[in-house]
Parts: C-alpha cells; sequence; structure tokens
C-alpha cells in the first residue's frame, strides 16, 4: 500500500513525505521532482515551451509509474487530483492524504520557499493571495472527493503532521482488520 500526499503548494506533501517515509522505513517518491528528472527542465520551462495540457500529460505519466510500485510514500503535484484517471488509479494503490493549510499560511510558505519559482508557476494571471483564493476553492471539491483523510497543517510541524497521517493509517488498517 502506497501513502499518497495531496494537496495544494506549499501545504507540506514534499516535508512530510520525506519525514513520513523515513519513519515508516518506505521510499520517497515526489511526482514534480521525478517529472523535472525526466525532462530535464524546469516545471515554468515545461509549461512555457509546452503548456498546461502537455505537463498534465506529463504528470499522469509520472503518477502512473508511482502507482506501479508499491510501500512508498508520494508527494504529488498540487493539480494531480484534476485527473480523474489519476485518482482511480491512486485510490486502487493507496491511501490519499489531503494536506490542507487555509491562505495566508500558503501565502506565508510560498515566500519563504526557495524552491518556489523551480516548482510552482503562476496558476493565473493575478496576484498570490487571489490566486491562492481562487485556485483552492476551485480545487477543494477534488481534494475533498479525492481523500481517504485530511490533516490540517497551519499550526503543526512536520512531526506532528506524520503523527496524525500515522494514527489515521492506524485506524484504517484496524477497519480493514476488523471487517474480514
Amino acid at each position: 500500500m502506497n501513502i499518497f500526499l495531496i494537496g495544494y503548494r506549499c501545504t507540506g506533501k514534499t516535508t512530510v513525505g520525506r519525514s513520513l517515509a523515513k519513519r515508516l522505513e518506505r521510499l520517497f517518491f515526489d511526482t514534480d521532482l521525478e517529472l523535472v528528472k525526466e525532462q530535464g527542465i524546469k516545471i515554468p520551462e515545461i509549461v512555457g515551451k509546452k503548456g498546461w495540457a502537455a505537463f498534465r500529460d506529463i504528470e499522469k505519466r509520472v503518477i502512473q509509474c508511482a502507482c506501479e510500485r508499491d510501500n512508498q510514500v508520494v508527494a504529488t503535484g498540487g493539480g494531480a487530483v484534476l485527473d480523474e484517471e489519476n485518482v482511480k488509479r491512486m485510490k486502487e494503490r493507496g491511501v490519499l492524504v489531503w494536506l490542507r493549510a487555509d491562505i495566508k499560511t500558503i501565502e506565508k510558505r510560498i515566500i519563504e520557499d526557495n524552491t518556489t519559482q523551480d516548482f510552482r508557476p503562476a496558476l493565473t494571471s493575478k496576484g498570490s493571495v487571489e490566486e491562492i483564493r481562487e485556485t483552492l476553492l476551485a480545487r477543494n471539491p477534488f481534494y475533498e472527493r479525492a481523500m481517504d483523510f485530511f490533516v490540517d497543517t497551519d499550526s503543526m510541524d512536520i512531526e506532528a503532521v506524520s503523527d496524525r497521517i500515522i494514527q489515521n493509517l492506524k485506524k484504517i488498517e484496524s477497519k480493514k482488520i476488523n471487517n474480514f
């Protein structure tokens, strides 16, 4: 079983994913990092040269590769859940954990994150707060439909988020065992 971390940019998917993988002694797979490695250029360049549709096709292939493996923690790109096939594949291969954060937390993390320019191209032509608000409004229903459970990351450190995920995974495993 894989653990797929879904959610908007800067909600902690990569950072928490690395921590969680280490604690659970699993491999860590970041779809954005893998995509960049495979393409040999940064995400904004891919989007700029090929467009969002081509980017989403590449992302879909990378997610499919992640789903062919087992026993790993996978940090997905923020828009991965927009594709129903991605969600279906991930659900077949594991548990989907929605890492949530409010607009102010996301904006603060984007400003503080040195890799934002490399991995997070602008999604709209609006200012950052308006872009976050608009994109969250559009994407939250997708995250909600896809998730098995969520963890709010606003006021929690990496270890606390990892603890909460592990607690919820244990509950899910316990339910599976009790249902047999």
